[in-house]
Parts: structure tokens; sequence; C-alpha cells
């Protein structure tokens, strides 16, 4: 009898689109979401974890030189490239319309094995069709995954994309 070792990655996320902007509320963003619903949520799991980013969880894992994915540091990107998602790419696949944002306060959270990030697109931010996103360290330049998806076309308004790992 062969014993054999598992690990579950389990990625969900949560788009919740709204119709005003959240660019007065930044540092308080708390304050934007209980002050406003949205009027769309899109949730959804899954995603492709890439080489890159298992890499930087190793070197992090062993004391080596990788960047912590903490408040300052981490971001999700938006794309609007429909090329299928594949664990050799290193980061969104859009020629021009991409855009990274950082952290909404008090993010990303850790907490029961899952870690939780959260970034808000404010209205003059990311207007274009949203079909890929990632979660990327910004001082490295490496991303951890990548989900290809059409979530809609964001003309104004703001979008909040909230995305929670659990490793088991």
């Amino acid at each position: 009898m062969k014993n054999k070792d598992t690990a579950q990655w389990l990625c969900r996320y949560r788009l919740s689109k709204y119709r005003q902007d959240i660019t007065p509320y930044r540092g308080s963003e708390a304050a934007f979401h209980e002050r406003f619903q949205p009027y769309e949520v899109i949730e959804g799991e899954g995603n492709c974890l890439l080489n890159t980013g298992i890499d930087e969880m190793w070197d992090l894992i062993i004391g080596g030189s990788a960047n912590h994915f903490d408040s300052t540091y981490a971001q999700v990107g938006v794309g609007d490239s429909t090329t299928a998602a594949n664990a050799t790419q290193t980061d969104l696949q859009a020629a021009t319309n991409k855009t990274y944002k950082g952290m909404e306060s008090g993010y990303p959270t850790s907490t029961d094995q899952k870690t939780t990030l959260k970034a808000s697109f404010g209205d003059a931010e990311a207007n274009y069709a949203w079909n890929e996103w990632v979660v990327k360290q910004s001082s490295s330049g490496k991303c951890l995954n990548r989900k290809v998806e059409s979530l809609g076309t964001k003309s104004s308004g703001t979008w909040t994309l909230e995305v929670s790992i659990t490793l088991s």
C-alpha cells in the first residue's frame, strides 16, 4: 500500500459592481461598502496557480529573498485578454488594457488556512472588458495565480474584486 500526500488549493472570488465611485473613500473603504450596495455580484471559483507564484511561496517558506504579499505589496490586476490560463505564464496577458490596484485598507487577511485579498477599481480605472485577473506581488512583479473568465465590461462606477485562497 502506497502512502500519498495530498494538498488542495481552492480559490474563490467575488466581484461586486457599484454605480458609485470609491475614490473619495480611499483609506476608509469599509465606509464605502457600508454606505452603498452593489447592483451586481458575480462569484466563482478556480484559477491557475502560476509556476512563478509557486516558486515565490517556497522562497517565502524557506526564508529566501522572496517578497511578501502584504498590505504594501499585494495587488490584484485585471485585463482584457482571453488567452487561456497556463501555469507557465507570468502575468496578465493583455497587451494594453491592464490595471493593478493595491489592497483596500485591512487587506489582505489570513485566518483558518485562508488568505483574502481585496482591491477596488474606481470610476476612472480599468474601464474595459474584464476577461482575466491575477494576484501580484508589486515589488518582485511575480504573480501567484491567473483566472480567465468574462466578468463584464466596466465603463464607470467601482468594481471590487475579492479573492480568497484556501490551502488544506
